[in-house]
């Protein structure tokens, strides 16, 4: 017989290598026994890896999406939604999409088990900041999240940046002590030296998503322009990203940025290996990016690598609605040069004549030296033949009396579109946000066949709502002043 190492034992009457009538005198002579170790030797360290490698494989596979047999997309719906600030009015036939209200309170009202949030702050109702009646869709999606967890019995987990004077934690702490929620704050200062957690993400029985730029903040659904992306019955995508919310709690609790990874929130889907799926008779490559790269585990692609793959991928247009875009660290002590993406850019434009346009947000809190890098871009236009990059501002507009709610009234999206990739996420686009903030993006590649409800060309349609409406102002206007 054998023990535990593997190495044979004397003694036992019924085993067929000890036994006498085995031994010289029978088929198995002295030498075969070392030949048998050596061949059970072979299969364990060669074999049995292989087997395992296979088995990855095929888990993979299964888990993401990549095996046509698999059926955890099956089922999936993905829609683009907003928030539209009141008084910001499109034409009639413009574009429309449902509204980050509906579809928030509609993922509590599906939830069966659990909701789980990742947010910078949470300012829900009118006395966190300012008296107004716009804040009722907050307030109804705050006592839905109080329900679910008082009533209904769910299971509510928030990871939140660590709060301040400026983003105190009042409503996490009341749902806290009234719905039995798990609270976890990340102190990014602490961890990386700088930074916060700007994710915004709900997952919903590790089943149903929402990412986008939307805080939990009411003036997020009704007093700023916000876009994301909600994903029904989309385990494949939902088991995924929960592995960047499982990276906030595990830190959250542990208080520090472990030196490797758990293998349980590696992922096997990235740039490299998306996973693939059809969706409404279009079908996708799509994986799940995030930032930065000391909270990235084994596997995941960085935020920045996937808005480069993404500009890269282009070959006909790149199109780019985000708050802010700095070639630059703009909340470090000093200020550094930070050109990745801004090189990334102009060499599409030079060197591969893909058309740019880029639609940055102006409102009062707005640095006006980042004119001054929109136009370097722009002036590239016509520098050589078919070079062309176009650059605007997105104003919200406002009036004296909503002007005293603070940190309102500006358009909130982050967001690029190309001709064949659809990229989705909620950091600003200056290197801070890729350095040491908490970040998500999400892209989608379009393959084979493409038709109108593909969820590039959805996102396309509303660029180009925005970039012509009355709301999109040419660089050259004297809106700075205003």
């Amino acid at each position: 017989m054998w023990d535990q190492s593997g190495f044979m034992l004397r003694g036992d009457a019924d085993d067929p290598l000890t036994n006498s009538k085995w031994g010289a005198q029978g088929w198995c002579r002295p030498s075969c026994i070392p030949i048998t170790v050596i061949l059970i030797l072979i299969v364990l360290v060669v074999l049995l890896p292989l087997l395992d490698h296979a088995g990855d494989k095929h888990s993979s596979n299964s888990t993401f999406g990549n095996d046509p047999g698999s059926t955890c997309m099956d089922s999936c719906k993905i829609n683009l939604v907003e928030s539209i600030p009141i008084g910001l009015v499109y034409a009639n036939n413009s574009v429309q999409h449902r509204s980050t209200y509906d579809s928030w309170m509609e993922l509590i009202a599906s939830a069966q088990s659990s909701i789980e949030i990742a947010a910078l702050y949470w300012t829900m109702r009118r006395q966190d900041v300012y008296p107004d009646d716009s804040a009722k869709e907050g307030e109804d999606v705050f006592e839905a999240l109080l329900e679910a967890g008082r009533d209904r019995g769910l299971r509510l987990r928030f990871a939140q940046n660590v709060p301040s004077q400026l983003t105190p934690n009042d409503d996490t702490e009341y749902l806290a002590k009234k719905a039995n929620a798990q609270v976890r704050s990340l102190d990014f200062p602490r961890l990386l030296g700088a930074g916060v957690l700007h994710t915004k993400l709900w997952i919903i029985d590790r089943t149903h998503i929402y990412v986008g730029s939307a805080n939990m903040d009411w003036r997020s659904l009704t007093q700023v322009k916000e876009l994301g992306l909600v994903a029904i019955n989309c385990s494949c995508l939902a088991n995924d990203i929960a592995k960047i919310f499982d990276v906030y709690w595990k830190i959250s609790e542990d208080g520090k940025i472990p030196a490797v990874w758990p293998d349980s929130l590696a992922t096997k889907t990235n740039v490299s290996n998306p996973m693939n799926f059809t969706l409404g008779g279009n079908k996708y490559k799509a994986f799940i990016a995030s930032s930065p790269p000391p909270m990235s585990p084994r596997g995941r692609t960085n935020d920045l690598d996937a808005i480069l793959h993404c500009i890269d991928k282009a070959e006909k247009f790149i199109y780019i609605s985000v708050m802010d875009f700095f070639p630059l660290t703009i909340y470090t002590p000093k200020t550094k040069y930070w050109p990745i993406i801004d090189d990334a850019l102009r060499s599409a434009a030079i060197e591969h004549k893909v058309h740019v346009k880029l639609l940055i947000s102006w409102w009062k809190h707005s640095l006006p030296s980042a004119d001054y890098f929109l136009k370097s871009l722009a002036v590239l236009t016509k520098s050589y033949r078919n070079v062309k990059i176009e650059a605007k501002r997105f104003i919200v507009p406002t009036n004296p009396i909503l002007d005293k709610i603070p940190y309102i009234r500006v358009n909130h999206n982050k967001y690029m579109v190309t001709d064949s990739v659809a990229y989705i996420g909620t950091s600003n686009w200056s290197g801070d946000y890729f350095i040491s903030t908490a970040g998500i993006g999400m892209v989608f590649e379009d393959v084979g066949n493409k038709n109108e409800e593909s969820i590039r060309q959805q996102l396309e349609e509303i660029f180009h709502r925005d970039w012509n409406s009355q709301y999109a102002h040419p660089l050259n206007e004297t809106y700075v002043d205003r």
